[in-house]
C-alpha cells in the first residue's frame, strides 16, 4: 500500500491523513517541532501511523503532502523529495506571508514557487481550495451519484495520474486543472475555493470545472 508522508500536520495534513488510514494507508506525519507533539494524532490513527521529522517523513513518503504556510516554503526538505510525488496544498495569504512580489504581479504561483525550490521532485496543485471540515464529511466511495469533485494542477501526467488514483481512494474526484502555471485558478479569491464545497448542489467535476473556467487573475 501507498505510504503518504506529510510535511506539516495541522488542519489539511491531519485530514487527509485520517482519510488515508481509512482508506489503507500508511502514514508518516512531521511538523515543525519535534515528533513527539504528534502523538495524540499519531494515536488517534493508530498503528498505520507515525511521527518523525520533515526529512524522514518525505523520504518515506510515495506520495508526500506538503502543508505548510507558504512563507516557509523554502524549509521543505529538498534532497529527499527528489523523484517524488509532491501534493501542494498552499495559498498565498499576505497578512501572514508576507509580499511575495513574483505572487502579487501575476508572474509566478504557489506551487511553482515550490516546484522551483523543490526542483527534482513532481509538484501537483491539491487540497488547497477546500475546508478541511468539508473534506473530512465530503468524500464518497467511487461511482456514487454526486461525487464531490477537487481540481488539480501539474506538469507531470504520471504524477497527476498517481494523485488522481490517491485522491479517488480517500473519496473524491479529481478535475485537471491543466499546469502549474494555471494552479492560481484553484486559489484564494477564485470561484472555485471554497465555496462551491458549502452550497446545496454537490461539488461534482461538472461544477468544479465551471468554476475554473470562470477564474480571473488580477
Amino acid at each position: 500500500m501507498t505510504v503518504i508522508g506529510f510535511i506539516g500536520s495541522g488542519n489539511i495534513g491531519s485530514t487527509v491523513a485520517r482519510l488515508a488510514v481509512a482508506a489503507g494507508h500508511d502514514v508518516v506525519l512531521s511538523n515543525s517541532r519535534d515528533p513527539e507533539t504528534l502523538a495524540d494524532l499519531v494515536a488517534e490513527l493508530g498503528p498505520k501511523a507515525r511521527a518523525a521529522r520533515p526529512a524522514q517523513a518525505a523520504a518515506a513518503g510515495d506520495i508526500v503532502v506538503v502543508t505548510v504556510p507558504l512563507k516557509a516554503y523554502r524549509d521543505v526538505p529538498a534532497e529527499p523529495l527528489a523523484g517524488k510525488i509532491v501534493v501542494d496544498t498552499n495559498n498565498y495569504y499576505p497578512d501572514r506571508d508576507g509580499r511575495f512580489p513574483r505572487l502579487d504581479d501575476a508572474t509566478a504561483t504557489t506551487s511553482g514557487l515550490l516546484q522551483q525550490h523543490l526542483a527534482g521532485a513532481k509538484v501537483v496543485k491539491g487540497f488547497n481550495n477546500i475546508w478541511f471540515k468539508h473534506l473530512a464529511e465530503l468524500g464518497r466511495p467511487a461511482g456514487t451519484p454526486d461525487r464531490t469533485a477537487l481540481p488539480i494542477a501539474g506538469d507531470d501526467a504520471a504524477a497527476k495520474a498517481t494523485v488522481t488514483a490517491f485522491f479517488d481512494a480517500i473519496g473524491y474526484d479529481t478535475v485537471d486543472a491543466g499546469p502549474l502555471a494555471d494552479s492560481w485558478r484553484a486559489e484564494r479569491d477564485q470561484p472555485v475555493y471554497v465555496k462551491p464545497y458549502g452550497e446545496s448542489t454537490p461539488a461534482t467535476a461538472a461544477i468544479i470545472r465551471a468554476r475554473l473556467a470562470e477564474a480571473r487573475r488580477s
